[in-house]
């Protein structure tokens, strides 16, 4: 009898332990998930800055390139489309798309060195530089927060608490465009 009572003894107390150890792995997974929410909440605050600030680079630009229409109807396009973005995975792509045309409207205004020394021009270029900037900062907390979350639901024993209580790996990096990665042509033969 007191064989007994000592071997479930011990299998309570492991049964505790054990039990204690799953309660804190999912805790921490909770928090670093949350912690992704957190991060990809402050990348929003700083998209919808760029965003606010796009239609008055793009009307600048209408007064003075009033022939390259279609990249400024694809500025305009890429920031509707981010506004419409609903999920993480909308709002990456979204984004991915509203760094393309934005780099394109910015070749563009090489092309006319009257609007490169407009006074307006010149102050939104540089908010608009200020918050790529931020952008830059905020993708990269997210992504280390994603990843540091992904690593934690992978590690033992972390990954038998993350199936039985629902964790899902989050693969919502931002990442870099394959088309980003080529410089640009720039072509001083047009006047």
């Amino acid at each position: 009898m007191k064989i007994g009572l000592i071997v479930l003894g011990v299998v309570v107390l492991l049964v505790l332990v054990l039990g204690g150890q799953m309660v804190g792995v999912r805790n921490d997974l909770t928090t670093q998930k949350n912690g992704i929410e957190g991060a990809f909440a402050q990348m929003d605050v700083v998209l919808q800055r760029r965003a606010d600030l796009i239609p008055n680079l793009v009307e600048t630009v209408k007064g003075f390139a009033t022939q390259e229409k279609d990249i400024i109807a694809s500025v305009s396009n890429a920031r509707a489309a981010l506004g419409g973005a609903r999920t993480t995975g909308e709002k990456i792509a979204a984004n991915g798309q509203l760094d393309g045309a934005l780099s394109r409207l910015l070749m563009v205004v090489e092309n006319y060195p009257q609007l490169k020394s407009d006074a307006t021009f010149m102050r939104l270029q540089d908010e608009l530089a200020g918050t790529e900037n931020r952008i830059a900062v905020e993708r990269r907390k997210y992504n280390e927060a994603v990843q540091k979350y992904n690593t934690s639901i992978e590690l033992f024993p972390n990954n038998i608490a993350a199936s039985l209580f629902g964790f899902q790996r989050n693969d919502a990096y931002f990442k870099t465009d394959p088309a980003s990665r080529q410089a640009p042509k720039i072509d001083f033969s047009k006047k």
